[in-house]
């Protein structure tokens, strides 16, 4: 009888391939998911189900996770302002945790005996889907045809043409995943340390020009209206994205080090996630103590660390969230955000807990709070320590 497998399924070269590789050569019945964190028309995933089973996969599902994905993950990120290297939204990386975990669920549900992925051996994400299968799934047996074979993206395209499959394969210069948090785009320029990626590796063209300002309103640290308009957190993202990203806004190259070791660069496409978190992060600079601002950012960097190197399922990552979550009941008010074309400015904000409380003074101009005598005798004892200190054996 032949091994039932679940494949994660992207629709993309690498996973497609796997589907004729395992049908034929492994002699498995293959069964593709596609997990939707994200990117993803209803006509492309319609699609790809079409295209699964042209490629031999037996049965083919989607599950659209996006409302999970959000309230268990981006709104933590949002919470942190979290920038890995103080760059990268994880746009990847925090969704490849929930992709994993899906599929493992999947596979239990439907009494597969294995699982597969079609991650290479070079990157991060064999870690991560090997990591949560390890973890959740111990009895399947784990496949990834692609790291197995150490097979480049031009033989896997030879050998889906040799047996009939000639798609076009449009994108296979790069290797591109969509998801709402962003788009990462690898290969070509980003395989060297000097080079940008030309305007035809982007999915969104740069078609804007001139001006605008949108006003994003936070309610408790969460995205709750755009220009006015009250939409829940996943509009506004989705939204944001439309707007903001025919200026070229959210385009970058992230360098950075890999679980496995090395050094490696991927260019992005993620405008709606970095225009929500600078937003957030001015709005709390205006509402929270310099010691919150201090503790959340050293935790959110653990966080976005733990996550980017898929140790989601510790449990110190719920004792992290437990945190930001309680550091968001006054991250409340309005953010405007001026965009152009591949940059945006952060114009301002307004809340009810404004800390710039002209009532306590204006920073350098003038203050009611204290006098100047009241000064002159907190520098008299906050200098005290180093004064006796430089008095003591300072022969220098």
């Amino acid at each position: 009888m032949k091994t039932k497998v679940i494949l994660a399924y992207s629709g993309g070269l690498d996973t497609s391939f796997c589907i004729p590789y395992l049908t034929r050569e492994k002699n498995m019945e293959v069964h593709t998911l596609l997990v939707n964190t994200g990117g993803f028309s209803e006509e492309e995933v319609s699609t790809l189900q079409e295209k699964a089973l042209k490629l031999g996969a037996v049965t083919h599902k989607t599950i659209d996770i996006r409302e999970t994905y959000y309230s268990r993950c981006l709104k933590y990120l949002i919470f942190g302002n979290v920038l890995k290297n103080n760059t990268y939204p994880l746009s990847v990386s925090s969704e490849r945790a929930f992709q994993a975990m899906t599929v493992v669920n999947y596979a239990k549900e439907t009494g597969a005996g294995a699982i597969a992925h079609g991650s290479t051996g070079a990157g991060n994400d064999q870690v991560r889907f090997d990591y949560f299968i390890h973890v959740l799934a111990p009895e399947m047996q784990l496949l990834a045809p692609v790291r197995e074979l150490k097979i480049s993206r031009k033989e896997e395209i030879a050998f889906l043409q040799k047996i009939g499959f000639d798609y076009p394969w449009e994108k296979s210069k790069y290797s591109i995943n969509q998801g709402i948090w962003g788009t990462s785009i690898g290969g070509a320029e980003t395989l060297h340390s000097l080079g940008e990626l030309p305007e035809e590796a982007y999915p969104v063209k740069r078609t804007r020009t001139g001006t605008e300002t949108v006003v994003i309103d936070y309610a408790k640290g969460e995205p709750a209206a755009l220009n006015g308009i009250s939409m829940n957190p996943l509009q506004i993202i989705e939204t944001l994205h439309k707007i903001a990203a025919p200026y070229g806004i959210g385009r970058d190259i992230h360098i950075g080090d890999t679980i496995v070791g090395l050094k490696g660069r991927v260019g992005f496409e993620a405008a709606a996630p970095l225009i929500l978190i600078k937003a957030h992060h001015l709005l709390e600079k205006h509402v929270l103590g310099k010691w919150q601002l201090y503790w959340k950012e050293q935790l959110a960097n653990w966080y976005g660390m733990m996550l980017h190197e898929a140790q989601y399922a510790d449990p110190v990552m719920r004792n992290i969230e437990t945190f930001l979550e309680n550091t968001q009941d006054r991250v409340t008010g309005k953010v405007w955000v001026r965009l152009v074309p591949d940059t945006f400015f952060l114009k301002g904000c307004e809340s009810p807990y404004d800390l710039m409380n002209g009532k306590f003074g204006d920073y350098g101009e003038g203050t009611t709070a204290f006098s100047g005598t009241d000064v002159e005798g907190f520098t008299r004892i906050m200098s005290l320590p180093v004064k006796i200190y430089n008095s003591l054996g300072n022969e220098e």
